[in-house]
């Protein structure tokens, strides 16, 4: 089997083309884990095959590294239009990319580069990520309301604030304050799986621990369901920054500090839009 090894800001799969490879579903799972696996695998955050579809130029079928199944990944949906565009499976700098049932619109930016069937190479995406949900039972987070926002949470034996924000899978972000510690000394392998496994999640959680540098920079770690700590996650830092503008925090353009990179985020708020643009590099391919 051909894999390509793939990151933005860190966040890292590994990419099949599901033309070419043709694997029965009820096999994936485990196939996934064996292949993420950092020590006796490939190593990635977890696997994403890359579909054809009627309904978009292409399908992104994302697993999470524990075999799970991934709604969306930020990152993940910009490493798929670059490696469309490299390997010449099409000619178009304005994609659609479905991912759980879900169409995102995808401008692509490119260099020359010899070698390549387009004669240029993608090196970074702008991806329309959609409407945020704010509505609890969507998210969905057990809470009354209209929206959860600076809302107290119990985990890891302490109280937190947390907004909660879906962009196609659920987020609960957590905005750091003066007595907590620095965003580097989180002890997230400890912290973490308190919040993933919350009971007011129903389907589990990604967490975002924030620190908001001004009203145009912030730096955040991210916990994310079925994978753990990750460099980078695209919808946790769409999350961030709908929160932090909910939350009177940052202006509506923000650029969003990971451990693996910075994304930048925008939330349009007359269109009710969140725009992300950031990198998407090949590491390496290989054959398994």
């Amino acid at each position: 089997m051909k894999f390509t090894k793939m990151e933005g800001c860190g966040n890292d799969y590994i990419y099949i083309d599901g033309a070419a490879e043709r694997i029965p579903d009820a096999d994936k799972p485990e196939l996934v884990r064996r292949l993420s696996d950092r020590h006796f695998g490939i190593g990635g955050d977890g696997v994403i095959f890359i579909n054809p579809s009627d309904q978009a130029d292409f399908e992104m079928e994302m697993y999470n590294a524990d075999g799970s199944r991934g709604k969306m990944c930020g990152n993940g949906i910009r490493c798929v239009a670059k490696y469309v565009y490299d390997k010449g499976l099409t000619s178009h700098k304005y994609l659609g990319i479905i991912s759980a049932g879900s169409v995102k619109k995808l401008q692509l930016s490119t260099e020359p580069k010899e070698g390549f069937p387009n004669g240029e190479q993608v090196v970074s995406v702008r991806v329309d990520m959609g409407e945020p949900i704010l509505r609890p039972d969507l998210i969905p987070v057990q809470a009354k309301g209209e929206m959860v926002l600076s809302a107290p949470i119990i985990a890891a034996g302490k109280t937190y604030a947390m907004t909660c924000v879906s962009m196609g899978n659920p987020h609960a972000v957590i905005f750091l304050g003066d007595d907590d510690p620095a965003l580097e000394d989180l002890d997230l392998e400890q912290i973490g799986p308190q919040f993933e496994h919350h009971e007011v999640f129903p389907e589990q959680v990604n967490t975002e621990f924030v620190t908001v540098t001004d009203r145009q920079h912030v730096e955040m770690r991210v916990w994310e369901r079925g994978s753990g700590e990750t460099w980078a996650c695209g919808t946790g830092a769409c999350a961030v920054v709908v929160a932090a503008i909910l939350n009177g925090l940052t202006d509506e353009t923000v650029a969003v500090r990971l451990r693996g990179g910075e994304l930048e985020i925008t939330w349009d708020r007359a269109k009710n839009t969140v725009f992300m643009t950031g990198p998407a590099v090949t590491v390496f391919e290989g054959q398994i």
